[in-house]
């Protein structure tokens, strides 16, 4: 006998009481850690074995209230086995079905054999679809509540098949399905569906608030970038500091080193000013103990020190760490009758690392300046007293013999010596690079006269290429040095570019071919500096080639990128 219209009714009243208990689970359960495996999609079995204990509570307890129906339980324990097989795979679903399903044959009644098989059955059919999805790269199927609602459909048509199936008498079976196929297949997939909705309002929600926070922290690190290269000061603290205020949306935001406020900006700049000691205690513990602290006007109370009548209510402050240890804060602020969102109290953390590197970087490049200064400075000092000391004695030489042709000598010697001095640590042109080097080979062939021959092959068209300063004047001396300068017969200096689409090769040679296979330390002092300066400002691509054939000659090649200036 077929039920009535208000039977089926009932039946489905009463099932949707049940499934709602699932979904007031689904909303405590997003108030915990539990539900993380379930919007992340648990692949790792611990993961595995919290969907695991989560659901098979959720089959048992479906079946403890489900409601007695001609000698069976009309129930929503497929709701359990289905969830836990699309959320954690075949053998989650599986292992979840049949412990429900194991539970459920512990009571007994004409369909315990059945109901066992057909739980197991769809937790693992479930699992199956998994499965299938994972391996089309369409997981993300999983959260859509139609899909859900389609393969809990599914499974509870396959469960009524296994009923009619296993269940004996058959005509008891019949009626039983007559009477639960409609309420079960219509709440569990309902139910079903509206769970996976909730997870995904999570995820979606988790997603949202991540991609907030990445994109406020990637403008503000975006938009920083640099200003505190120029060093932790009022002038560069104040630019961070307006647009940390104008990222946040926070009441006011302060920058302190460890003794004064650098900057602030916001509500309450009319007592805060940038130059006083810092005089709050918050602000001292977070520096001398190296962390956050959190005062949100509640839990942990605040009060400006600053006056009794200012308008904020709670602050953070995070310590900013530099090489040696705490060098300042970061402190936002919101107004007494405005909540510090968790979202500015992690994004400020979050600032606060960002410019931590800043500044670290910032004591990088100044370092790494400083270096390049004393190792130019290093160079100028290798070049000047050799060459000095043997520029004055040519000088000696020739003014007793022709004084006429003294004067242009000291002109050119006083040029270089100028020109020397005066150069920085950036780039010069090719044109200036080698004047300077005419200037230093006009003293130099007046030191050796015909000994030395020097032939310089550089296309009027490269003139403009831009080059580290010291670049080709160390290793032209060099070639002197430790090359013609050893020889008995005349020395030979070339000097040449070869361009390419994206590469300037520069080529110094001469014909001693005396450079030792390993130089010391003071002899290969200079070609390193060059070396190491070409790679620190264009790449390790770049850089010295030395290529030396013993009594024959020695090339020293500069591969550097082709820019004009």
């Amino acid at each position: 006998m077929s039920p009535s219209p208000l039977e089926t009714v009932e039946l489905i009243i009463k099932l949707t009481q049940q499934m709602s208990l699932y979904l007031v689970l689904a909303y405590l359960l997003t108030k915990t850690p539990v539900l993380r495996p379930m919007v992340d999609l648990a692949v790792h079995l611990p993961h595995k074995l919290i969907l695991y204990v989560t659901f098979s509570i959720f089959c048992i307890l479906g079946t403890y209230f489900g409601e007695q129906t001609q000698g069976a339980i009309a129930n929503t324990r497929a709701m359990g086995a289905i969830l836990s097989g699309l959320l954690g795979g075949p053998v989650t679903g599986f292992l979840v079905g049949l412990t429900g399903g194991l539970h459920r044959y512990s009571l007994g009644g004409f369909t315990d054999l059945a109901c066992t098989i057909s739980t197991t059955v769809e937790g693992l059919f479930a699992g199956l679809m998994h499965l299938r999805l994972r391996r089309s790269f369409q997981l993300e199927q999983l959260f859509n509540p139609f899909r859900v609602f389609a393969v809990a459909a599914v499974a509870e048509v396959m469960q009524m098949v296994i009923i009619l199936l296993i269940a004996r008498p058959f005509a008891d079976a019949w009626a039983l399905v007559q009477t639960i196929a409609i309420p079960m297949i219509l709440v569990n997939s309902l139910g079903a569906a509206l769970f996976m909705s909730m997870i995904r309002d999570q995820r979606t929600m988790a997603e949202t608030l991540s991609s907030t926070h990445s994109a406020k922290a990637l403008k503000i690190a975006e938009r920083t970038v640099g200003i505190l290269a120029s060093g932790f000061n009022q002038q560069s603290t104040a630019k961070i500091a307006r647009i940390i205020f104008e990222e946040t949306h926070v009441s006011a935001v302060a920058i302190t080193d460890t003794e004064k406020l650098l900057a602030f900006i916001g509500t309450g700049d009319d007592h805060h000013k940038p130059g006083t000691p810092i005089s709050s205690a918050l602000t001292m513990e977070a520096i001398e103990q190296n962390r956050v602290v959190f005062a949100d006007g509640v839990q942990r109370e605040y009060q400006c020190s600053l006056s009794r009548h200012c308008q904020l209510g709670s602050s953070l402050i995070v310590p900013l760490n530099g090489d040696n240890g705490v060098i300042g804060t970061v402190k936002l602020y919101e107004k007494k009758q405005r909540l510090f969102l968790h979202l500015n109290q992690t994004l400020g953390e979050g600032i606060a690392r960002v410019l931590s590197n800043q500044i670290l970087h910032g004591r990088y490049l100044e370092q790494k300046s400083l270096l390049t200064q004393a190792e130019l400075k290093l160079l100028q000092a290798q070049i000047s007293p050799h060459f000095l000391f043997n520029a004055l004695n040519t000088l000696a030489a020739i003014t007793r013999r022709s004084p006429d042709k003294a004067r242009p000598l000291i002109l050119d010697l006083a040029a270089f010596l100028r020109a020397n001095l005066k150069r920085g640590t950036g780039e010069i042109s090719l044109k200036e690079e080698l004047e300077h080097i005419r200037t230093y080979l006009t003293i130099e062939q007046a030191r050796f006269g015909d000994r030395l021959s020097v032939e310089i092959s550089v296309p009027e068209a490269l003139h403009d290429a831009r080059l580290p300063t010291f670049t080709l004047q160390p290793l032209v001396e060099n070639a002197i040095k430790h090359g013609t300068s050893t020889i008995l017969e005349p020395g030979k200096i070339r000097i040449w570019a070869k361009p390419t689409a994206s590469e300037l090769v520069l080529t110094v040679e001469d014909n001693a071919g005396a450079f030792p296979e390993h130089p010391k330390e003071s002899e290969g002092l200079g070609l390193n500096i060059v070396h190491r300066r070409i790679q620190g400002m264009y790449g390790p691509e770049f850089g010295l080639h030395v290529e030396c054939e013993p009594g024959e000659y020695t090339r020293i090649q500069v591969r550097l990128p082709r820019r004009s200036e």
